[in-house]
């Protein structure tokens, strides 16, 4: 009974080992496709001149306040109260429309990053399902969420180049 019950155990164990060895897993950086790529290097530049194009309103708003600001303060001894006040109730509320306009132009940012990201994914979804299709694979996973894997499963390498000669440049819509 013992021998038959070892043979068992060994069949199993050999069966259990064949079956998780014809699963084909590996892994991907995908932002590594993103930085490095042309499409991606383009859309992640027209990312940065929409957030440096961003900075500098701020800065020449903050500039002008500051100066508008400095001139009020230059004139509050020639000024009546009233005309003060009046001066100093004008700027805050161009303060407080500028700051709207602001945080309504750091939404749109947003929402343009998050545009482009999944009009990246969506370019990138269709390299790697081809990829994984021809190539038998079954499990792709992100490299970001991996802890520890072996060098020969990554097939980033692979990706970027099947991606930069599909797509050299991804159309915003």
């Amino acid at each position: 009974m013992s021998k038959i019950l070892s043979i068992c155990l060994l069949m199993i164990v050999f069966f259990v080992n064949t079956s998780y060895s014809q699963e084909k897993i590996v892994f991907i950086d995908i932002n590594y496709i993103f930085k490095n790529s042309n499409a991606g290097k383009d859309l992640h530049s027209q990312i940065l001149n929409k957030d440096n194009q961003l900075k500098k309103e701020i800065k020449d708003f903050k500039e002008e306040i500051e100066n508008e600001r400095n001139l009020i303060l230059s004139q509050k001894n020639v000024l009546s109260d009233e005309e003060y006040n009046k001066k100093v109730n004008t700027l805050e509320t161009k303060i407080k429309r500028m700051n709207s306009e602001i945080l309504d132009k750091n939404n749109e940012l947003g929402l343009f990053k998050k545009k482009i990201e999944s009009l990246f994914s969506k370019q990138l979804n269709i390299i790697i399902e081809e990829y994984s299709v021809k190539n038998s694979i079954n499990i792709i996973l992100n490299k970001e969420n991996l802890l520890m894997a072996k060098k020969n499963l990554d097939i980033t390498e692979q990706v970027f180049n099947l991606f930069n000669q599909k797509f050299d440049k991804i159309e915003l819509k």
